[in-house]
């Protein structure tokens, strides 16, 4: 692991009971070699004093916009210009929102504005408050920023006695996801150097007629935010793609398919250079046996189309000899957990990725939440990766593929 020495940061503390974890977090920053300067905002000071973040990082704290004591009154300038990274943690609903449309009311909102620091936010709030549309809505603003990371929030029971997601992340976590900022920022982040990782995304179409065909919902945001975060890790990456409208991240070596029998194709003539195989495209399960030439007219009240079973692409690649590392994606509507680890089982797979799907989530959307399951010695393992953009939650899910991969 990368350390943070000499790195300059500023650790901004909210207001929610969670300021207590900052404590923690601010010892293990120091620890790893950083200079770091605590900000506070006047509602966190009724929680912990600023006497003891001051004892803990040996400087004054920070909260007054203006310094006289500083050249000009300007410290907030100085501040800014001084970071190389802020942290805040926790990050409350209000802090969040006020980021996100560019608000200085205060020294911490302004410093967001006034550096060009990346910046790692915590959020930390009740569950009803993370999941109001307000904040996702902010979070998904702020998440689009490249210099923006999130870490959180975790799931839980809460202070108010509510259980879900809204808990701010614990102090080691955070600063994990504070030392993956620094690798990505520097391209430094080589986890998977020298490795190929082979990724399917988008979904396919099989052909009824001219005119005609049966497709699925997937956008290709999941595969292409992963083909995103596994070039960032120092890998080769292959992406075989169904017919999507996004843009190919530079660097990403592309191969664009339409079928199930052509992704197949693509993809048996591709894997022998894989490392990993991260099968994240929906690929459809059938094909009409035939295809019209001409357009079907609309002649009769019914039209009986017969379909055959498309080749399974994943568990064929999972079955090869010295096959790659596997990593199946399973969208489904009811039982996830259940029905996820079947397809791990059944389909040979090293990591299988499960989302929710229907009512408004999953496809064609920006953000998501995903439950990841392997297998360790026999023994099931499970994680989960809370609510939050796709970008984000390919750069963890990357991460926790790179750890696994390495031990299997």
């Amino acid at each position: 692991m990368s350390t943070l020495n000499n790195k300059k940061i500023i650790l901004a503390v909210t207001g929610g009971i969670a300021v207590y974890k900052s404590a923690i977090l601010l010892r293990l920053l120091i620890k790893q070699g950083a200079e770091v300067r605590v900000v506070m905002t006047e509602s966190a000071k009724e929680f912990v004093t600023p006497l003891t973040f001051q004892a803990l990082s040996g400087n004054v704290v920070r909260s007054e916009l203006f310094d006289q004591d500083a050249e000009a009154g300007m410290g907030h300038i100085e501040l800014a210009q001084w970071a190389d990274q802020i942290i805040i943690a926790p990050a409350t609903a209000n802090t969040i929102a006020k980021i996100s449309y560019g608000m200085a009311d205060n020294l911490l909102t302004t410093l967001c504005l006034a550096t060009r620091a990346p910046l790692l936010i915590a959020p930390a709030m009740n569950q009803k408050m993370w999941h109001h549309p307000t904040t996702q809505k902010n979070i998904k603003k702020l998440s689009a920023q490249s210099s923006v990371f999130l870490c959180g929030p975790a799931q839980g029971e809460q202070a108010c006695g509510d259980t879900g997601f809204g808990r701010m992340e614990e102090p080691q976590t955070i600063l994990e996801s504070c030392l993956d900022c620094w690798c990505e920022d520097n391209q430094q982040s080589v986890v998977l150097k020298g490795k190929t990782v082979l990724i399917t995304a988008g979904p396919t179409i099989e052909d009824i007629d001219p005119v005609r065909y049966i497709s699925n919902r997937s956008s290709g945001k999941m595969g292409y935010a992963i083909a995103r975060a596994a070039l960032d890790s120092g890998a080769r990456v292959i992406l075989v793609s169904g017919p999507v409208h996004i843009e190919v991240p530079q660097g990403v070596e592309i191969h664009q398919v339409r079928s199930a029998q052509k992704m197949h194709k693509k993809v048996f003539s591709l894997v022998e250079q894989a490392d990993i195989f991260i099968a994240t495209a929906a690929v459809a399960d059938y094909r009409p046996i035939t295809k019209n030439h001409e357009k079907i007219k609309k002649t009769n009240d019914r039209l009986n189309i017969e379909f055959v079973k498309n080749l399974d692409i994943l568990s064929a690649v999972s079955s090869i000899e010295n096959k790659p590392f596997c990593v199946g994606f399973a969208a489904e509507t009811n039982q996830m957990k259940s029905y996820a680890i079947d397809k791990l089982k059944r389909k040979n797979l090293d990591m299988i990725v499960a989302n929710q799907v229907g009512d408004d989530k999953g496809f064609e959307k920006d953000d998501n939440e995903l439950s990841l399951y392997w297998f360790k010695e026999n023994d099931l393992q499970e994680k989960i990766l809370p609510f939050s953009s796709k970008k984000n939650l390919a750069r963890q899910l990357i991460k926790e593929i790179s750890f696994n991969f390495k031990d299997s």
